[in-house]
């Protein structure tokens, strides 16, 4: 039950673009401990990016870079064929520009999390896997890198020696092997609020989710993910931490004493 006791949960934002606003960054980081910032690949351009790191920083909330394809007309959800060099430059490139934004803005970039394909492709491709490690090691090994619970991602970033975060989700479902449901497919997506909050509690509380076959399956649950342009994530975040609160579980960032860094939550998150 000690790891039942602690979880992240964090929040995919800063993913408007130009005139083009997505989701209500600002309230969601009052109920989240990890922000990950869209970086201008999938979405994001300069002033989105610096809006909402300020606002993180200012609510204590953890900077985190969310490197995606180059692809704003499909969001970075459609699969590119890229070459692990040129994820390598990609990533290096992204998590650049927002460790800047974090530092101009009096802050710390503290993790990063690969966005939509990217992160799906990389989390079964090895090659790929380790090319977002190695540039996030590179850039800066003291970042924690966020990946789909017992994925290549994971597994890439702890040989690295760089801190891993198990990374789940409530409004996903589940295949046996611990992966994703495509989007595509029926049943992908939860949209029912209970079925989301009894799956998060289980993976909390027993380690375990039930895919979509009816298996269960174990997984690390280290942090939990938001996603920001979900409709009603702001109802639904809310109802996610009742739901924790309920149980006794604290909200709060992940430390690694080993980064020499401090990841704290914030005062608006319930610790």
């Amino acid at each position: 039950m000690t790891q039942a006791l602690r979880i992240d949960i964090n929040c995919d934002m800063g993913e408007g673009f130009g005139a083009w606003a997505m989701g209500n960054d600002i309230e969601l980081l009052d109920h989240v401990s990890s922000a990950n910032i869209a970086c201008g690949f999938h979405a994001g351009d300069p002033s989105t990016m610096r809006r909402v790191v300020a606002a993180a920083l200012h609510r204590g909330v953890r900077v985190g870079a969310h490197p995606g394809l180059p692809d704003l007309q499909g969001f970075g959800r459609r699969v590119m064929q890229v070459s692990p060099a040129e994820v390598y430059a990609m990533v290096v490139y992204q998590v650049g520009a927002l460790w800047a934004f974090a530092k101009a803005a009096g802050g710390t970039l503290s993790h990063v999390k690969a966005h939509g394909a990217l992160y799906n492709m990389a989390a079964k491709d090895r090659a790929l896997a380790d090319a977002i490690a190695r540039a996030v090691h590179e850039v800066d090994p003291r970042l924690v890198l966020f990946g789909l619970a017992g994925s290549e991602m994971i597994r890439a970033a702890e040989a690295l020696g760089l801190p891993a975060v198990a990374e789940v989700f409530a409004d996903r479902s589940y295949q046996d092997d611990g992966s994703l449901s495509p989007r595509g497919q029926p049943g992908a997506l939860i949209e029912d609020a209970d079925v989301a909050t009894a799956q998060v509690l289980q993976m909390v509380q027993h380690g375990t989710v039930r895919a979509a076959s009816g298996k269960e399956v174990a997984l690390r649950a280290d942090t939990l993910c938001i996603h920001g342009d979900q409709p009603g994530a702001l109802a639904f975040v809310r109802r996610i931490r009742g739901a924790l609160d309920a149980i006794g579980v604290r909200v709060a960032a992940p430390v690694f004493p080993s980064t020499n860094r401090t990841h704290s939550t914030g005062g608006n998150t319930h610790a």
